[in-house]
């Protein structure tokens, strides 16, 4: 009984987030945007996951932000809520005995990085332009290293999380934010400037 009480709420947790309205628009420039420096280093598990798709990181058709409306609002909810879901969280080191190994989950498991490349081209079969879709490296407060999906819009960015059931600007995340992925080129990435306290390069965890 008890569990088919935490089924109903949790399904009506998410109908309520599904009939949520889209944020109210944001200035361009305003602190919803996180600032970009220059290019920088690609991490390792990306650059292996390129070589392994090199279709998949190309130089993309420029485009700096979507035009969030309703429809576009409920694509992100549903697709990051399906994603943290149906997928169960795991290290790569005890699900493929390497530190780092960038890829989509297998079997209904995945690491951090895996939920956000696997929230990222869901959303483009949905006909999101790739360039406002980009793969983001953060520290946690405890200093562990984590992978998001940051989503370019004309309302800030917002952060699709594994970790989070609820969809935030980039600047509502307990999060340190370090670089992310270009939009003109899927291949390379740029620092994320003022990402609020200063943190080394790290490994992505789960």
């Amino acid at each position: 009984m008890k569990a088919a009480g935490t089924i109903l709420l949790a399904l009506v947790a998410i109908v309520l987030s599904l009939s949520v309205a889209a944020p109210a628009a944001a200035n361009e420039g305003h602190s919803a945007f996180a600032s970009i420096g220059d290019r920088t280093s690609i991490p390792f598990g990306h650059a292996e996951f390129c070589q392994r798709r090199p279709s998949e990181c190309q130089s993309t058709d420029m485009v700096r932000s979507v035009a969030l409306d309703e429809a576009l609002w409920r694509d992100l909810v549903e697709v990051n809520y399906h994603y943290n879901v149906a997928i169960k969280p795991i290290s790569d080191q005890d699900f493929y005995g390497v530190e780092e190994f960038w890829t989509y989950p297998t079997d209904g498991y995945g690491d951090c990085e895996d939920y956000a490349l696997a929230k990222r081209a869901a959303l483009i079969e949905r006909n999101w332009a790739p360039s406002t879709l980009l793969l983001t490296v953060v520290t946690q407060p405890n200093g562990a290293g984590h992978a998001v999906l940051m989503v370019r819009t004309d309302r800030g960015d917002f952060v699709l999380d594994n970790q989070a059931a609820e969809i935030k600007l980039w600047t509502d995340t307990p999060y340190t934010y370090l670089k992310r992925q270009s939009q003109a080129h899927a291949a390379q990435w740029v620092d994320i400037l003022g990402g609020r306290n200063g943190a080394t390069t790290v490994t992505a965890g789960y």
